[in-house]
């Protein structure tokens, strides 16, 4: 894919995704890979392209939280570490299958993480009680979003957040041990395909940091549950619109 309009179209979708992500603290990886997949890029450069962008806002986020005191150590190294595994083997899956097989799967995955999304908006969560098994969380949460491009903040914040973990260091620690699942997704994406689509990273990164400041503005004026629903509404339009797609396509090969 060569620089044209599709670039100015990427960095349209960072700044969108980054103006979320600022005012819910995750759904980056997910707004722009529902968007991404929904114009027919490879699931695994879709992939790619988000984890090598967020390497940079990731450790940067990372870093503020570290200062801040806002990271617990013992669940931080229970969740990065086996986040990274995770990560790296749902980064290496995706890139060694066809990208006609693995998308109606992304898509399913991204409509779970949809009505997620929603019925947290809704208040409908989880009676709140310790997650016992961190690392598996950590995995589960790493694998997910290598396989998407998206998940880790959703899955894992959510998660830890509805068991009744407390807000800033849940956060916090989440955040930090984002940046060493994305580093380690980046990497195996690197080794397995190589530098490619560079207009995509270029582009998503241009657009984030673009919107970073507003997004900072809008997070003291906009309700979480409106935003929670508004990106609900999206990914769960654009995963179903995509999903019904494939099955008529299915439907017309056979």
């Amino acid at each position: 894919m060569e620089l044209g309009s599709e670039f100015y179209w990427f960095i349209l979708i960072g700044l969108g995704a980054q103006l979320v992500d600022g005012a819910l603290g995750m759904a980056f990886g997910l707004v722009s890979s529902s968007v991404l997949l929904s114009m027919g890029l490879p699931p695994a450069a879709v992939s790619a392209s988000i984890h090598t962008a967020e390497v940079f806002t990731t450790g940067a986020s990372g870093v503020s939280h570290l200062v801040a005191g806002n990271v617990d150590r013992r669940l931080f190294l229970r969740l990065a570490l086996p986040g990274a595994v995770g990560g790296v083997v749902g980064a290496y899956v995706l890139t060694q299958l066809p990208g006609e097989f693995i998308r109606p799967f992304i898509y399913a995955y991204l409509l779970i993480l949809a009505i997620f999304i929603l019925l947290r908006a809704a208040g409908r969560l989880l009676p709140a009680q310790e997650v016992k098994h961190v690392p598996v969380l950590g995995f589960v949460a790493g694998l997910l979003d290598a396989s998407g491009g998206g998940g880790w903040g959703p899955v894992a914040t959510s998660t830890l957040l509805a068991r009744g973990g407390q807000a800033r260091t849940t956060i916090g620690t989440v955040n930090a041990a984002e940046f060493v699942v994305t580093l380690a997704v980046s990497i195996t994406f690197l080794l397995t395909m190589g530098l490619q689509y560079l207009n995509i990273v270029a582009g998503l990164m241009i657009g984030g940091m673009m919107a970073a400041p507003v997004a900072a503005l809008l997070v003291k004026r906009v309700k979480e549950r409106w935003v929670l629903v508004a990106v609900g509404v999206l990914v769960l339009s654009i995963s179903l619109f995509q999903i019904g797609h494939a099955f008529l396509q299915w439907r017309g090969a056979t």
